[in-house]
């Protein structure tokens, strides 16, 4: 019965770690969808002055959901000073959490 119960746990993790990389790989197409290089660098590539390489170690998945839903208020409430302002854009919620999961697995190496 115990080893029933790890097995379950065990294959329960991996599910969850499948889903998770499939949703960073969706949010992946989605960044490269919405062409958010433009403002924006990943590893590099886009624009150098936005750069997102580290924004899995500087933010938690919930201040990125805030910046991609309400940039204006985010800006706001950071006191960030970077010209031009993040734009505002409506996503589907499927796709934000997509895009949350990529970016959130954008840390400090």
């Amino acid at each position: 019965m115990v080893r029933i119960g790890i097995l379950m746990f065990t294959l329960t993790g991996l599910a969850a770690g499948t889903a998770a990389a499939q949703d960073a790989a969706a949010g992946a197409k989605i960044y490269t969808d919405q062409k958010c290089s433009l403002c924006h660098s990943v590893a590099g590539k886009g624009n150098a002055k936005g750069p997102l390489d580290e924004v899995g170690t500087k933010l938690s998945a919930d201040d990125i959901r805030a910046w991609i839903a309400d940039a204006k208020g985010m800006t706001a409430k950071s006191g960030a000073t970077r010209k031009p302002e993040m734009k505002a854009y409506t996503l589907e919620k499927h796709d934000v959490d997509a895009l949350v999961a990529y970016l959130t697995t954008l840390k400090k190496k």
